[in-house]
């Protein structure tokens, strides 16, 4: 319900006031409190972080471990043939630019800073057995996998899994309030919901903003390597966060296809053509025989590793590395799994899974091989043990002094550092993207004035505590977030579960009725006609649905309670949304809900056939048209009913009524995820003034805006 409290000026906004207020606020007095006292900020959340990390350290170890079984699961099943979208839909992206995006947006930047300081720290100081031996060495490597393998993967996925199907299956907003739909149902358009979505623009900000902050060294370090002449300062510093948040700017008012879609592209091509080289400049053959040794040790110990917290050998190692890797994985989940969602509408359960885990799995693991292998091949075969006592001083220069190994290390050196940079400015702008759409209440198509907001917004906050000495604190305050999110995350995983069994009962009912595939089938020609080829305007079908609906709705209602079938209409002129909802008053039983929901596509560009076709300037708004479409509790079904009269919306009404019966007489123990909550969400409401109300159509369901891919 993004639109009911859009705040609107003298240029289009989209903005959710009571979300995007309060994270400003917050964000505002969290900056000013920490730079007023960075050393006793960093304390008191270094505290903070190491009691949870202590305390909960197992439950984070579980929770992951629950996380990569369930997507697992989910992905082997007959559920993994599921769209994210209707059964039509095709991806929106090829498979390549799909990949660069997740794997840009993900941690591209961390393989760039850990490829090399990783394994080496690794080999140094091991959590068990003896430093710098070839135990350590593989150890080492192993371990770097662990940290960088499924599970993180398995994190981002959930997140990104959970929102696409809630969004493009069931006509969600695309926002994190979607994920607790299974808990509390319609309430996530309320106080909750811009309660969890303010939390996922805190935790997205600040982790942007300190990792920016921090990274920025990497960059400070590298151009001090090139040309010795520029030194390692803040105001370097400074100056390259200002440049890559000019970068980011101009992508992220680009688009997400113009934008950040070519640069993540951009950025593949750089990363695989580093990769090679080092691969081929370096010991090419030794590479391939560890990077085949330690994937099997890995896959053979990924259990053991996965539930070892040391308990018998108290150290501060497992916090200090997994636990914090694994919170700061789960902090950054809201931002990198919303933009993975975001970029998914279309694909297959099954095939978000494996592009999500397998390929960049597999991807992380050769990079660690050769990057990391390379290095320790050098500190064991050819005496370069220098490097060690370099990473442990600098880990940002880590990843330079093994290139300075290797020919063309001026060249190399230089592409490097331009990696970065093309990292950092899309994880920028996948960011910017990501809280935009957030502050928006989930609309995609914002304007870019808001996007540019929030682009510039991180570089202040990165700059600022860069300069007052508060990066730490506000890093580790939010890996503290994810103890809570973690919880969310799993009651979220389990209403998807429900949701998917409901899902599949529902299918096999079907398979067992003959009855109409949509609603269109047995409207008159030229009505069917005249749906195909018009393409009205936003008014025009909001006039049509609170003209038509809750009257049609009405009737059918008046009649069905006479009849000793209790049932209720809600009209909300807010969001021009109409529905009726049956109440089976049976305990434990689903309820029946039909709704029709005002949805937004991109107009196609045959729409006009009389005028010939135009291109469209990349400055160019596109245009829109709307349809009135249905959804039921299982999700939309994703055809019009735009002109419809009152006895065909009864009809249609009818046919899904009695595929609900015949649903209960087949499953009668399939039984709602919110079922407990169910009554309490429903408000009565005077229907007569509502028909009244909100006649120029301005609230349209934020939740249900989305592009027609």
């Amino acid at each position: 319900m993004a639109t009911e409290n859009t705040a609107r000026t003298g240029w289009r906004s989209t903005i959710l006031v009571p979300v995007f207020v309060p994270a400003v606020i917050i964000i505002l007095l969290l900056v000013i409190g920490t730079i007023s006292n960075p050393s006793l900020a960093g304390k008191a959340f270094a505290n903070m972080l190491a009691y949870v990390t202590q305390t909960f350290g197992w439950f984070y170890m579980l929770a992951v471990a629950m996380f990569l079984v369930f997507i697992t699961l989910v992905a082997i099943s007959k559920w993994g043939n599921i769209k994210l979208g209707p059964e039509h839909a095709q991806p929106q992206y090829s498979f390549p630019a799909w990949f660069a995006m997740l794997f840009s947006a993900g941690y591209g930047i961390a393989l760039l800073f850990f490829g090399v300081a990783e394994p080496v720290l690794h080999y140094a100081e091991p959590p068990a057995g003896a430093a710098e031996t070839v135990d350590a060495a593989k150890q080492a490597i192993q371990i770097a996998f662990f940290h960088w393998g499924f599970h993180i993967w398995a994190i981002y996925g959930l997140v990104g899994l959970v929102l696409a199907y809630f969004s493009f299956r069931h006509g969600l907003p695309l926002s994190m309030r979607s994920a607790l739909f299974p808990l509390i149902g319609k309430r996530i358009y309320g106080p909750i919901g811009h309660t969890v979505d303010i939390v996922a623009i805190l935790g997205t900000m600040f982790g942007l903003a300190t990792t920016l902050g921090l990274s920025v060294i990497q960059i400070n370090a590298g151009l001090n390597y090139l040309w010795p002449a520029i030194p390692i300062n803040h105001t370097v510093q400074v100056i390259a966060i200002a440049l890559i948040t000019g970068l980011a700017l101009f992508s992220v008012v680009a688009g997400l296809d113009k934008g950040v879609k070519n640069l993540s592209l951009l950025n593949m091509f750089l990363a695989t053509s580093l990769m090679l080289f080092v691969f081929l400049a370096g010991p090419t053959i030794f590479i391939l025989e560890t990077f085949l040794q330690n994937t099997g040790a890995y896959l053979n110990n990924i259990v053991e590793r996965t539930f070892n917290l040391q308990a018998y050998v108290r150290s501060d190692w497992i916090g200090n590395w997994t636990l914090f890797i694994f919170g700061w994985t789960i902090a950054w989940a809201p931002f990198v799994g919303l933009f993975i969602a975001k970029i998914s509408r279309g694909r297959t359960i099954r095939q978000f899974v494996v592009g999500v885990m397998l390929v960049p799995t597999f991807f992380t693991f050769f990079w660690f091989s050769v990057f990391g292998e390379t290095a320790l091949y050098m500190i064991l075969n050819e005496g370069y043990t220098a490097l060690i006592g370099y990473v442990q001083a600098d880990n940002a220069i880590a990843v330079f002094r093994m290139l300075e190994q290797l020919p063309l290390t001026s060249i190399v050196s230089a592409i490097t550092v331009v990696l970065i940079v093309t990292f950092f400015v899309t994880s920028s702008d996948s960011a910017s993207l990501v809280i935009d759409s957030l502050a928006a209440g989930g609309i995609a198509n914002t304007p870019a004035s808001q996007r540019a907001f929030w682009a510039i917004s991180e570089g202040v906050v990165a700059a600022v505590l860069l300069l007052a000495g508060g990066l730490n604190a506000l890093q580790s305050m939010t890996v503290v977030t994810a103890l809570p999110f973690s919880i969310i995350l799993m009651i979220a995983a389990l209403g998807m579960w429900r949701a998917l069994v409901i899902e599949t009962h529902r299918d096999q009912t079907l398979e067992q009725l003959h009855v109409r595939s949509s609603g269109a089938a047995s409207s008159p020609w030229k009505k069917r006609l005249a749906g195909i080829v018009e393409f009205p305007d936003k008014e025009t079908v909001s006039q049509f649905i609170m003209d038509n609906v809750p009257a049609a709705m009405r009737r059918l209602s008046q009649n069905l309670n006479e009849q000793g079938w209790p049932t209720k209409v809600e009209v909300d002129d807010e969001i021009c949304r109409a529905y009726i909802e049956v109440e089976v008053h049976k305990p434990d039983q689903l309820d029946f809900l039909y709704e029709i929901r005002l949805r937004e596509y991109e107009r196609p560009a045959f729409a006009d056939p009389s005028n010939a076709p135009q291109s469209q300037s990349d400055d160019d708004e596109p245009t829109w048209f709307y349809r009135a479409e249905v959804f039921l509790q299982r999700g939309g079904l994703d055809y019009d009913v735009y002109g419809y009269s009152q006895s065909e919306l009864i009809s249609d009404i009818l046919d899904h009524f009695e595929n609900y019966l015949q649903f209960l007489h087949v499953s009668p123990n399939v039984l709602p995820w919110d079922m407990a909550e169910h009554d309490e969400m429903l408000i009565d409401k005077d229907d007569e003034q509502n028909d009244k109300n909100d006649q120029n159509g301005e609230g349209a369901d934020s939740g249900d805006k989305q592009e027609d891919s």
